[in-house]
C-alpha cells in the first residue's frame, strides 16, 4: 500500500508529465474545444440541436439573396444586345470546356442556382485577360412541358444546347430518376465533345458554384503529371465526409503525419518556452501525437484543409472518393470514354452515376480516378432536382 501511494504521488504531482498531460487533455477536450467549436458546423463539438436551424436559415437567406441578385444581373444583360451569336462559340478545340448540366427545378427555383453559377463564371472569365480561360456551354436537359426559364435567360450570353426531338427520351420509358439523370449526363458529355472537341472538359451541375481561384486551380491540376493518365478528377467531396474518422486509406497517413509534426512542434515549445516537464522521449512523443490527432479530428479536418488555399500547389490530390459528382474534370478525351462506360450501365437507387463511375475507375484496366482537396466549388443546392426535399433543408 505504501508503494502504491508513493507511485501515485510521484505520477500525479503537478510537476509530473502524467499530471500535466491529464490537465492538458481536460482543458483542451473539456473546456477549450467545447467553448470554441460549439458553433463550428463540421466539428464533433457542434451543438446540432441548438445551432443547426439558425445556421441553415442564414445559409438559405444568403443563397436566396445571391440568387435574386443574379436574376437582376442577367435580366439587365438580356435587355442589352448580345455581343456575340449565342449559337456560335469563340473557338473550336478550346483548352477547356465548362459544361453546366441544368434542368428546371420544381422546388427552390427562387434561388436561381444556375444564374448564380453563370454569374460567377462570367466574373471569373473576365479576370482571365485577353485569352479566355475556357468556353462555357449550358446543357439544358429539361424534357417536361415546363421550360427551364433560367436557361432561357442565358441564351444571349452562352451557348445553350438541348436535346432535339430525335434525341429526347420519354421519361416514362426510363426505369427511375437515377437512370434519367445518367442519360442526361451522357448526352451533355457527348454534345460538348461533338460540338467543340475540347482538350479538357469540366462538367458542373447547375448548383456547383466555382471558387474564385477556379481557373488557376484547373490549370495547375492539368499541368501535373498524374492528369495525363486519369479518367476523372473530382473537384468536390461533401464537407461532412472529409474527416479522418470516416477515413479513406490515405487520410490515415495524413493524420499520423500531422500528429507527428504537431507533437514535434509542441515538444520544442514545451522544452524551451514553458515549465512543462515534457521531453523528447518516445512516450511523450506518442502522447502528444495522439493528442494532436484527436484535436484535428474533433475540431474538424475540413477547416485544416482550408489552409491549402494559400497556393494552388498546396492542393492535395488523392485517390477518388465515392460520393457525388457536382463538379468533375475530364482531362483529354476522358469525357467521351466516360460517356461510353456509362452507356453500358443502368443506374438505380444505391447505384447512381457517382457510384458507377467509382466502380468503373477501380475495375477497368488502366483507368484511374482522383479527388482534389479542398473543394474547388461550393455545393449551393439546398433543394435537389431529383430527390425528395424536406420542408426546410438543413446544412447537414
Amino acid at each position: 500500500m505504501p508503494r502504491w501511494g508513493t507511485c501515485t504521488s510521484k505520477h500525479f504531482r503537478c510537476s509530473s508529465p502524467v499530471a500535466q498531460g491529464l490537465i492538458l487533455c481536460v482543458l483542451t477536450f473539456g473546456v477549450i474545444l467545447p467553448i470554441f467549436c460549439q458553433r463550428v458546423l463540421y466539428s464533433h463539438y457542434f451543438l446540432k440541436n441548438v445551432y443547426l436551424d439558425s445556421l441553415s436559415d442564414a445559409s438559405l437567406q444568403k443563397s436566396y439573396k445571391r440568387g435574386q441578385e443574379a436574376l437582376h444581373f442577367w435580366e439587365s444583360a438580356a435587355s442589352m444586345k448580345s455581343l456575340k451569336d449565342p449559337l456560335e462559340t469563340d473557338a473550336k478545340e478550346p483548352d477547356l470546356l465548362v459544361t453546366i448540366v441544368t434542368a428546371r427545378r420544381s422546388e427552390g427555383k427562387d434561388y436561381h442556382y444556375l444564374l448564380q453559377v453563370a454569374q460567377q463564371l462570367k466574373s471569373l472569365l473576365k479576370a482571365c485577360g485577353d485569352k479566355p480561360c475556357a468556353e462555357v456551354m449550358l446543357c439544358d436537359v429539361e424534357s417536361g412541358p415546363a421550360l427551364n426559364e433560367d436557361a432561357l435567360l442565358l441564351e444571349k450570353q452562352f451557348l445553350v444546347v438541348r436535346p432535339s426531338p430525335d434525341e429526347k427520351w420519354n421519361s416514362k420509358d426510363v426505369g427511375n430518376i437515377f437512370e434519367k439523370e445518367k442519360r442526361d449526363y451522357v448526352y451533355c458529355l457527348r454534345k460538348g465533345w461533338d460540338l467543340m472537341r475540347p482538350k479538357n472538359t469540366v462538367v458542373l451541375e447547375d448548383d456547383a458554384l466555382p471558387e474564385t481561384d477556379f481557373f488557376p486551380l484547373i490549370k495547375n491540376l492539368l499541368s501535373r503529371r498524374f492528369a495525363r493518365n486519369t479518367l476523372y478528377i473530382k473537384l468536390y467531396h461533401p464537407e461532412r465526409l472529409q474527416g479522418y474518422w470516416n477515413p479513406e486509406p490515405y487520410r490515415i497517413l495524413e493524420w499520423i503525419g500531422l500528429g507527428l509534426f504537431g507533437a514535434t512542434i509542441l515538444l520544442l515549445l514545451f522544452s524551451h518556452c514553458t515549465p512543462l516537464s515534457f521531453t523528447f522521449s518516445p512516450l511523450h512523443l506518442l502522447f502528444l501525437t495522439l493528442y494532436i490527432m484527436a484535436v484535428a479530428e474533433l475540431a474538424g479536418r475540413h477547416y485544416l484543409l482550408e489552409i491549402r488555399r494559400l497556393s494552388p500547389q498546396l492542393y492535395a490530390v488523392s485517390p477518388a472518393t465515392e460520393c457525388c459528382t457536382p463538379a468533375m474534370l475530364y482531362p483529354g478525351n476522358a469525357s467521351i470514354r466516360v460517356a461510353e462506360y456509362l452507356d453500358h450501365v443502368v443506374c438505380a437507387q444505391g447505384n447512381a452515376k457517382d457510384m458507377v463511375l467509382y466502380k468503373i475507375a477501380r475495375s477497368k484496366p488502366g483507368e484511374k480516378a482522383h479527388s482534389v482537396e479542398p473543394n474547388i466549388i461550393k455545393h449551393i443546392g439546398a433543394y435537389s432536382s431529383i430527390r425528395i426535399n424536406p420542408f426546410l433543408p438543413k446544412l447537414i
